[in-house]
């Protein structure tokens, strides 16, 4: 089948035809027709067999006709990655040549306000990763009530990366009426419900089995010792015709340390990771895709998607602790019918996880020796599931190691044991031994008393200085400040008391000393008042 005969319009025809491809892969071939008459589509098929174009040159034809308005796309994109929503913004930009379409990129590390501007003009179609969605619809620079198409592409990847959440937020925000397409490249039971819960009624493709590597891709996997990997890798590079290849360690700070020692040995490689400034990586990226860097140590960042013709060879200097990880990690060669090797460097750790790509698969991965490097024993590492716990010393679990004499609580030495049980009472010859060994009191001598002195004239003042001819009032005198107090604070009675004296009412402050513009004049008890009498608080009878 030719793509003349799918239904696409002559301007995308054209454009394809620009770019060289005539015959559509499988999944495009199932896909465009079902999309172009409106359905929702939940396509699954394994990576590099074209998912990108099967939903792109569709949309490009349905949005032809239409107008988009200021801050309210008409189709959304959503990309786990930055550098996978960058190469779908090129093939929009190759596809929809002949198309009069506004397109944005809303990608982390751009600047806000060159998107904001963007946006203010009005687009067709948004591309953008989900962070940065978020951002610009928090801050009230995106509708989403205009979205006519939604497109969820690497789903799998967004349940990996944590991105769920803001998905099913942002699906939340969508008109109910739309047109889904929901693509990826595996299909775990996570997904699954996810599509469930998005699609309505949807066309279900799938063109390969889930998870299942490019048949043009030769595997291989080499078992060495952890300290000989990077020795391993090396002759590897230069024993294989290696055009380019795409080097993946699981860490970000592994990428940087083997992206260091390949260029300490003559190779000409660079890193790709996700701490990397935006620019710096799309700069890397570019040089690797141009052939000035052939090869590129990279994270799992540039494991789904990334399209780039003629990648020779694939090196996993680690096992990917996902499974599903190996399939796209090895997708990236082999691409569009094309040939490519993947080579993978094991070591006894890592049995299980081996296991459990092979089981994935459905298939051995063969293993090569390389020369000169011992074999390792395989069964050493089979205990601890491919992983080395974090704060395990000399390859033992966590907990394993005793604890140190200073770690203890108390001070107490490890040799000593725990629960040491204690008698209730000693024996009478060790009590007796005790009480003579110990010290005999020693009364404290009582403190002489202190002669009083003689008072000093001071010209009418004591010893501290007061008047002594001023007279004190006796303290049945005084106001019984206590009582007063403890009646104040009495629960029981009500907090504010009113007293009535001879003179009229008295006023209530804080106590004796509150200056006068805190009084306030009370309100006079209630009395009893006669039938019918006017007090001032009550509406008077007509």
């Amino acid at each position: 089948m030719l793509f003349s005969e799918i239904g696409l319009g002559p301007e995308v025809l054209r454009a394809v035809e620009d770019a060289g491809y005539s015959q559509p892969t499988p999944i495009q071939e199932k896909a465009i027709p079902w999309v172009l008459q409106g359905r929702d589509v939940l396509g699954c098929a394994q990576t590099g067999t074209g998912k990108t174009a099967s939903f792109t040159l569709p949309m490009i034809d349905i949005l032809a006709s239409g107008r988009a308005r200021a801050r309210m796309p008409r189709s959304l994109i959503l990309e786990p990655t930055r550098e996978l929503a960058a190469q779908v913004a090129e093939n929009f930009e190759v596809y929809g040549k002949y198309n009069k379409l506004n397109m944005a990129l809303l990608i982390g590390g751009e600047s806000f306000g060159d998107q904001i501007k963007k946006l203010e003009r009005g687009v067709d179609v948004l591309i953008a990763t989900p962070g940065r969605m978020m951002d610009l619809f928090d801050r009230g620079n995106i509708l989403l009530s205009d979205i006519k198409i939604l497109v969820i592409d690497e789903a799998d990847r967004m349940l990996d990366m944590g991105f769920i959440p803001d998905i099913e937020r942002i699906v939340g925000l969508l008109p109910k009426i739309r047109q889904t397409l929901f693509f990826s490249a595996t299909m775990p039971p996570e997904i699954r419900r996810l599509a469930d819960a998005f699609l309505m009624n949807p066309r279900e493709i799938t063109v390969a089995p889930p998870a299942s590597p490019a048949a043009t891709v030769t595997q291989a996997v080499t078992m060495v010792r952890n300290e000989d990997k990077r020795e391993a890798l090396r002759h590897l590079l230069r024993t294989e015709e290696v055009k380019n290849a795409f080097i993946f360690c699981n860490r970000k700070r592994d990428v940087a340390v083997l992206h260091q020692s390949l260029t300490k040995h003559g190779f000409n490689a660079g890193a790709l990771h996700g701490d990397l400034a935006q620019s710096k990586r799309t700069e890397t990226l570019e040089q690797f895709r141009q052939g000035e860097i052939s090869l590129l140590c990279c994270s799992d960042v540039a494991a789904r998607g990334i399209d780039i013709a003629g990648v020779s060879h694939v090196f996993n200097f680690d096992v990917p602790h996902h499974a599903d990880d190996y399939v796209h990690r090895i997708g990236r060669t082999g691409r569009a019918g094309k040939t490519g090797r993947a080579f993978m460097l094991a070591t006894p750790d890592d049995s299980r996880t081996l296991g459990a790509i092979e089981k994935l698969i459905g298939r051995e991965i063969p293993r090569i020796m390389i020369d000169g490097l011992e074999a390792p024993d395989m069964s050493e590492g089979e205990g601890d599931g491919g992983r080395r716990r974090r704060g395990a010393r000399g390859g033992s679990p966590r907990g394993d190691a005793p604890k140190s004499p200073s770690r203890r609580r108390g001070g107490a030495s490890a040799e000593a044991p725990r629960d040491v049980p204690v008698a209730p009472e000693k024996a009478p010859e060790v009590q007796e031994v005790v009480e003579a060994r110990r010290p005999e009191r020693q009364e404290r001598p009582e403190r002489a008393e202190r002669p009083e002195r003689a008072p000093r004239d001071r010209g009418g003042r004591n010893e501290r200085g007061r008047d002594s001819t001023r007279t004190e009032a006796p303290r049945e005198a005084r106001p019984p400040r206590q009582e007063e107090r403890n009646d104040r604070n009495d629960r029981s009675e009500p907090r504010r008391r009113w007293r009535e004296e001879d003179d009229g009412p008295s006023v209530v402050g804080f106590g004796d000393d509150v200056p006068a513009f805190m009084l306030r004049v009370a309100r006079p008890v209630a009395a009893a008042r006669a039938p019918g009498a006017f007090d001032g608080t009550d509406t008077p009878e007509a």
